[in-house]
């Protein structure tokens, strides 16, 4: 998007740059005509074409810029997140800490962590700090923690009554049932990114190795049901989607679908909008502004997921 904008012209740009050229030319050319002794007045006509071209990146060029920036995202977006437009609720990491957002928009502050998964079924939430892996309801009470160093990308799956959570701590890959007991490492060394719980099979996970190659494991038994699978299973496709509709250029963030499968949320970064696409019975599109502020943080935030309508 920043190129796109570089070789947008702004109004009046090319005569600005002719009569700049001009200017130098003519300083050049009066430089070739004196005589040898020093002269002041072609570094002074130099000075000035440069403080002309300078007047192109500021004022009236940079707020030409700054109109072109902002119809960057959806047009009449809602200044602030009212309201889903699919029951469930929101998990959203910002600078400021984990959220929960309600269907009717309300927010709900979890805590100072940095990442964040549901539960199956939207139950509880496991959170990370530094050196912290967390349980906690989506209200904020915390059921139980355990200290690692450099905790990252908690992943919580299984069954309604049988969980475990998967997480990287250090260089390993381990992983620890939902009540916070039988914390054991899986695999070292560390993967290149969050592992992920395959659907519909109880304790099976996919997670990439650093050499680039996808296994899936039975994490009970340690048993490795597929060697070298192919990248596809750690991939997102549903961002083409959303890509389609908003634009080939639209640069947005990993989506996540709503609990009835009928919209998809992503964040676009480059506008500050959380966008809202319907992708069953008919195109929709929503969109809101101003999500940073919203989520007091200095960073787009990260949605994590959309879990689960009580």
């Amino acid at each position: 998007m920043r190129r796109e904008l570089e070789r947008i012209e702004i109004p009046g740009e090319h005569e600005a740059r002719e009569r700049s050229l001009a200017v130098v030319r003519g300083a050049f050319a009066e430089r070739e005509a004196q005589p040898p002794h020093r002269s002041w007045k072609p570094i002074a006509a130099i000075a000035v074409a440069l403080v002309v071209l300078a007047g192109l990146l500021s004022s009236p060029g940079r707020a030409v810029l700054d109109n072109i920036r902002e119809v960057v995202g959806v047009e009449k977006a809602q200044p602030a997140l009212f309201s889903l437009p699919a029951p469930g609720r929101l998990l959203v990491t910002a600078d400021s800490g984990a959220w929960v957002v309600e269907q009717d928009g309300s927010k709900r502050l979890l805590g100072s962590y940095r990442e964040a998964s549901w539960s199956p079924f939207g139950r509880f939430v496991v959170a990370s700090r530094r050196n912290e892996l967390v349980a906690l309801t989506p209200e904020g009470d915390v059921r139980w923690s355990l200290a690692r160093p450099n905790v990252r990308f908690p992943r919580w799956g299984g069954t309604r009554t049988d969980t475990r959570i998967a997480y990287i701590t250090g260089n390993e890959l381990r992983v620890v049932g939902g009540d916070g007991k039988g914390d054991r490492v899986l695999d070292r060394p560390v993967p290149r990114r969050a592992p992920l719980w395959r659907p519909g099979a109880a304790h099976v996970l996919a997670y990439a190795r650093p050499d680039g190659t996808v296994r899936v494991v039975n994490t009970d038994t340690g048993a490795v049901l597929l060697r070298d699978a192919a990248p596809g299973l750690l991939t997102e496709n549903e961002g083409a989607a959303v890509r389609r509709v908003l634009g080939a250029s639209a640069d947005v963030d990993a989506p996540v679908r709503s609990p009835d499968g009928r919209w998809l949320a992503a964040g676009w970064p480059e506008a500050d909008q959380l966008v809202f696409v319907r992708t069953a019975g008919g195109r929709q599109i929503r969109a809101v502004s101003n999500v940073s502020s919203q989520f007091r943080s200095r960073s787009f935030p990260t949605i994590n997921g959309w879990c689960c309508a009580p």
